[in-house]
């Protein structure tokens, strides 16, 4: 039952900061119990850095899509377009996975 900071963003991720007090139940001087509560929290009114990873990708996965309908259009570059289409699958799943991370994260304090 030791206090941290805490930081929470618009979005409604969150992270644990700084130790501020320590509880009674720990007597060694420096250590914590491994209990957290919150002592004071700061509420940030812009995106997290997750929010803002993923506003990049989509914003990357976007162009490479609206290149690979201007290829095809074209019709000269299939090599280039396999190649985009694998770059574009693994951005979107990474999309995913800071997605899942995110959420978990949302979800773990309410």
């Amino acid at each position: 039952m030791c206090y941290f900071e805490q930081t929470r963003w618009t979005c409604g991720y969150w992270k644990w900061g700084n130790f501020r007090q320590q509880c009674p139940k720990e007597y060694r001087t420096g250590e914590t119990c491994g209990l957290k509560l919150v002592y004071t929290t700061s509420y940030k009114s812009e995106n997290c850095k997750l929010c803002e990873q993923i506003e990049k990708k989509n914003r990357r996965l976007e162009k490479l899509q609206r290149d690979v309908e201007r290829w095809r259009q074209e019709g000269n570059r299939p090599a280039t377009i396999e190649k985009t289409e694998r770059d574009i699958e693994e951005i979107a799943e990474r999309v995913n996975q800071l997605w899942e991370d995110h959420i978990g994260r949302q979800a773990s304090i309410s």
